[in-house]
């Protein structure tokens, strides 16, 4: 529990029907009470309310009304944080959710920091530090199945593995400091044999682990494919038909598209993030040239390249430039335009990539190259099971710092090395698979993961 009482906006900024400002901590009623003025018989102040109720009052400042507001009470235990926790919900409004907010931090609150509210819940025991990366997936979740894993991760579905994980490893390490404890008993070969077993079978679990990485990584921040081709071979148009409007300027004019253009899609469940750039050519002025600049940034970060080429022209040598130039990435090519007479017969699969005809006129051929796009970027189906166990990038570094102390371990017992490098390795194992649930953290690691919050969550 923590002595200071914390407050901030919960609802994002900008002009709306409502807006919510949040306070949790020792003071929060009677933070609460110093602004709020109940109205009406059923309403009260919130320190003589009753846990999870809503009351309706005025917030006040210096004797004057600043607006019409329910006051929500929720004591202790039983609220996000474990907190007495009060949330005021009041007209949206920039200047409004301030004004209410700025009277609670005159009255005994601090502003909290990104995350605190969270991190508070985690420090309190409401929640293990997977469960308290869950909330921000959820917030951040761009398709059904990425908001099914942070659900399935909120729930403890991860938390339950990693802490069966760890009670195995905490298991095998008692075995072994028992027998340090008494050096003139041997290990029973039937004994060391188990033991071994058990290992094995924690390796094999970390593997498993291990292997939903990519996938967990994909759900959280998408695949960047970027869209290249020389210009007026149909870039925008095809962002537009994946996106479903018009977000790109299409124009038969060469080099009609400066800059980059970003927007995220859900092509069969998975979030990707496609960029339009700048048709790759011999810039003819300086603006064009910044935005070509820009496209080989982007092409840089680019995990998957849609490359389109015009159907309707024979390959030229721009367009041979780009197929070498890109052959090391993975890659769709496109051949756009597939609604007029082909002139591009040359692209044969001996390329190492698939092709697929389009036409970004009628539409034809786009559900082809949304089942392509999975097919490179996700091996196999997409299961619930699977948006059970996705980890992180945090967790699969403690997970590969596991994984080798617990091999050593195996190596040591095996080799009948002494018991205590052993223990050592064991004790490493546990450690880092602790991590992932906050069973053994650090105040930086703490910090660098509740940071990453929004403010008031």
């Amino acid at each position: 529990m923590f002595d200071d009482t914390i407050a901030a906006i919960a609802t994002p900024l900008g002009e709306g029907g409502l807006a919510v400002i949040r306070i949790s901590g020792a003071q929060a009623l009677a933070v609460a009470d110093k602004t709020f003025v109940p109205i009406g018989k059923n309403s009260t102040k919130p320190s003589a309310a009753t846990s999870h109720t809503i009351h309706y009052g005025r917030m006040v400042r210096a004797g004057q009304t600043v607006d019409e507001v329910l006051c929500a009470v929720l004591r202790a235990p039983r609220t996000y944080t474990r907190e007495d926790v009060v949330e005021i919900t009041c007209h949206g409004g920039i200047l409004a959710t301030k004004t209410v907010l700025d009277t609670v931090l005159e009255n005994g609150a601090r502003l909290a920091l990104p995350g605190e509210f969270t991190q508070r819940a985690f420090l309190n025991g409401r929640l293990d530090l997977t469960q308290a990366e869950a909330v921000a997936d959820l917030i951040h979740s761009r398709t059904d199945l990425a908001l099914r894993a942070a659900n399935e991760q909120l729930a403890g579905k991860l938390s339950a593995r990693i802490n069966q994980l760890r009670d195995d490893l905490m298991h095998t390490l008692a075995h072994i400091e028992a027998h340090l404890d008494f050096p003139e008993e041997d290990i029973a070969p039937n004994t060391r044999t188990q033991l071994e077993l058990q290992l094995v079978g924690g390796l094999a679990f970390m593997e498993e682990l291990l292997r939903t990485a990519r996938e967990g990584q994909i759900l959280r921040r998408g695949i960047r494919a970027a869209i290249v081709g020389r210009p007026n071979a149909g870039k925008s148009s095809l962002l537009n038909q994946l996106l479903g409007h018009d977000r790109a300027i299409v124009s038969h004019i060469a080099g009609t598209t400066r800059d980059t253009i970003e927007e995220t899609a859900n092509v069969r469940g998975i979030p990707v993030v496609f960029i339009d750039t700048a048709g790759l050519r011999e810039a003819q002025n300086e603006i064009e040239r910044e935005g070509i600049r820009r496209s080989r940034e982007s092409l840089a970060r680019a995990e998957l390249i849609l490359h389109v080429l015009d159907a309707a022209e024979p390959l030229t040598p721009a367009d041979e430039v780009l197929l070498a130039e890109f052959a090391g990435k993975p890659r769709i090519l496109v051949r756009n335009k597939a609604d007029l007479p082909i002139q591009l017969n040359a692209l044969a699969r001996t390329r190492h990539a698939p092709v697929v005809d389009v036409s970004c006129t009628t539409g034809h051929g786009l559900e082809a190259l949304k089942d392509a796009i999975k097919a490179l970027v996700w091996s196999g189906a997409i299961t619930n099971e699977m948006a059970q166990v996705t980890i992180n990038s945090r967790h699969q570094d403690a997970l590969r710092r596991a994984r080798e102390s617990t091999s050593l371990a195996l190596e040591n017992l095996r080799a009948d090395a002494s018991l205590e490098f052993v223990a050592l390795d064991l004790r490493l194992a546990a450690n880092a698979v602790g991590e992932i649930v906050g069973k053994t953290t650090t105040e930086y690691l703490l910090d660098t993961i509740f940071r990453q919050f929004c403010l008031g969550k």
